[in-house]
């Protein structure tokens, strides 16, 4: 069961980084990437379905393996996402490229198992849920702002940083109605803030810088889910010594791969290199 989990969390990782890749390329073709605009796209909405094709198979791996061997296949979609924007874009992806989105991916992996699994009920109450939408919203404005004055490498990464933070909010409530709390309100909470980050998440993959782009957002996504967890939902937090040298280790390798990314070609559709 658990070599098949792996492999569905891995088919998943693929269709999100294809959908991922199609998207940040009809983005960064538009002369105004709106969502209205996009939705005109066919290749923009081809990308939305491989994107709902790979939640799909990530969620189905979950039912066959525990979440602790599942998530970190997740963090793979930025290996796959690579090569399928690089294509896209006409070009192939460099060795520094690929070298850095590997340093990313194992620092991202080793902070996903020293996350302890939680065993309980998540429930969140009416004030919760304000809370986290107030919260989420307030961090993702912030990293937005930040981005207005930035040089474009960084304007992509605070901007898919604020609709990662988001989309780890979403994750959040998603959490809580999976687990059978159908709540009306909370029902109605989970769209606004996946919308919000979609069209963030738009303006970022427009910038060019797709691999700055797609590793904040792998790393704002589950780093905010776990936060939330923990605060709002009860879900523990790595304890003891061991687990927090690992946590800081892998957060440097993270944060190390992702400036390296960062100085590395733009992958837009306009950028016609051969290396």
């Amino acid at each position: 069961m658990t070599v098949l989990a792996v492999g569905l969390a891995l088919l998943g990782s693929l269709f999100f980084a294809l959908g991922a890749a199609l998207q940040q390329h009809e983005a960064a073709g538009a002369e105004r990437p709106t969502i209205g605009r996009l939705f005109r796209r066919p290749r923009w909405l081809l990308g939305g379905l491989s994107i709902g094709i790979g939640t799909g198979l990530h969620v189905l791996a979950l039912r066959y393996g525990p979440l602790t061997v599942v998530q970190p296949m997740g963090v793979a979609s930025l290996l796959f996402a690579l090569p399928c924007a690089a294509a896209l874009g006409g070009r192939r992806p460099t060795s520094r490229e690929l070298g850095a989105a590997t340093v990313i991916a194992i620092g991202l992996g080793a902070l996903v198992l020293v996350v302890p699994p939680h065993t309980g009920d998540p429930h969140l109450s009416a004030t919760g849920v304000v809370v986290l939408l107030a919260g989420a919203a307030t961090t993702a404005l912030a990293l937005w702002a930040a981005s207005l004055r930035t040089p474009p490498a960084a304007r992509a990464g605070l901007t898919a940083m604020a609709a990662g933070v988001l989309y780890g909010a979403t994750a959040t409530l998603t959490r809580v109605l999976v687990y059978g709390n159908w709540d009306l309100w909370l029902v109605l909470a989970v769209p606004l803030p996946c919308l919000v980050a979609l069209v963030m998440l738009q303006r970022a993959y427009a910038v060019g810088h797709f691999g700055v782009a797609f590793a904040a957002l792998q790393v704002a996504d589950p780093l905010t889910a776990v936060v939330l967890g923990a605060l709002l939902l009860g879900e523990p937090l790595p304890t003891g010594a061991a687990s927090a040298l690992t946590a800081l280790a892998a957060a440097c390798l993270t944060v190390a791969g992702t400036v390296a990314l960062a100085r590395t070609t733009p992958l837009s559709p306009n950028v016609h290199l051969d290396r």
